[in-house]
């Protein structure tokens, strides 16, 4: 019989059944970030200004001076058809930098029918992947409390409403829709929060889209679709200390592309995106963070932005709002790392 060996314990911590070979009951496994994810594609594009530019919207008084620059272009710099065109063009152009290969159409100004036919041949070519649908309600009234957008009739002589159940029914699932207008999250209780629908909403059901002069009218869309340009800008704006000396302009001239990391704009890119993925990764719960930053690259490339889009909006009075529910992510210490 061979000596039995004598066990010497000082603590409790001693006797955890790990120490001896043995496996913990509450042992925790460490979720692996790439995980296998069905892949989708958004590869169809709809995209929709309700603009009416030199016709306000009724419902909301704008001061003066006010924002004005939609997509970066100032639309009373030239005449009303042609700056909504050049608009419309600038948009399909900042979408193209993150899905070229995606099918693009724009409806501007548009009657209710136009939307229907533009929707229903957009989830006929689809399929089964995802379509995208962007609305800017810049230039008519903000949604209702019933679930309506505003469109136009065609003599552009009244506002025409559209039920987004109606809009759900011709775009299909799945599906994304961004709302880039006042009152936008008033829309989020009329998609259902199980169905393959995302939705991203510019501000709260009771908020109206900041008009500050120093910033563009679609700042969502904006930080959406041009995020390197709109954080440099505010990153300017908040340090205006040390960086007063520079003009805002100067961010437009940096070299490179976005998908170059080894240039200027494209390194800064890959630092965003690495900065905004593990705010995410950190806040999210598992399956979540891959359904939208790892199964379809549109997707993860707006819900990227839209994260940009809360930290600098709520600076501005609004709370952008998406669905599913994000948690908050506007002071999360990571971005002191931007």
């Amino acid at each position: 019989m061979g000596t039995r060996k004598k066990t010497f314990v000082m603590e409790d911590r001693h006797l955890n059944r790990l120490l001896w070979g043995e496996k913990d009951e509450q042992e925790t496994l460490v979720q692996p970030w790439r995980m296998g994810t069905p892949r989708l594609k958004t590869m169809d594009v709809a995209l929709v200004l309700c603009l009416n530019i030199g016709t306000d919207p009724p419902d909301i008084v704008k001061p003066s001076p006010c924002a004005r620059k939609e997509c970066w272009v100032e639309p009373f710099s030239m005449p009303a058809q042609k700056a909504l065109e050049t608009i419309g063009k600038t948009l399909q152009s900042q979408y193209e930098r993150w899905q070229p290969r995606a099918r693009y159409r724009q409806s501007l100004d548009p009657t209710v029918d136009e939307i229907k036919q533009l929707c229903i041949s957009l989830r006929r070519h689809a399929k089964h992947d995802r379509v995208l649908f962007h609305y800017n309600g810049h230039g008519v009234p903000r949604p209702t409390q019933n679930g309506e957008i505003w469109v136009f009739n065609k003599s552009y002589t009244q506002y025409i409403p559209l039920l987004v159940y109606e809009l759900q029914a011709w775009v299909g699932t799945p599906s994304l829709y961004v709302f880039d207008c006042s009152a936008a999250g008033i829309l989020l209780q009329h998609f259902a929060s199980s169905s393959d629908a995302f939705v991203l909403a510019a501000c709260g059901a009771d908020e109206i889209l900041p008009m500050h002069p120093d910033m563009c009218a679609d700042v969502f869309t904006s930080c959406l679709t041009t995020p390197i340009t709109v954080a440099l800008r505010w990153f300017l704006s908040q340090n205006e200390r040390s960086m007063g000396h520079l003009e805002p302009s100067v961010i437009d001239r940096i070299p490179g592309k976005l998908t170059d990391r080894k240039t200027p704009l494209g390194e800064l890119n890959w630092i965003f995106t690495a900065i905004t993925d593990t705010i995410a990764w950190n806040l999210l719960p598992a399956p979540l963070f891959q359904t939208l930053f790892r199964q379809d690259l549109l997707v993860a490339s707006l819900f990227r932005n839209f994260l940009l889009a809360e930290r600098i909006m709520t600076t501005l009075g609004c709370t952008p709002c998406s669905l599913p529910a994000l948690p908050s992510t506007a002071h999360h210490p990571l971005w002191r790392s931007w």
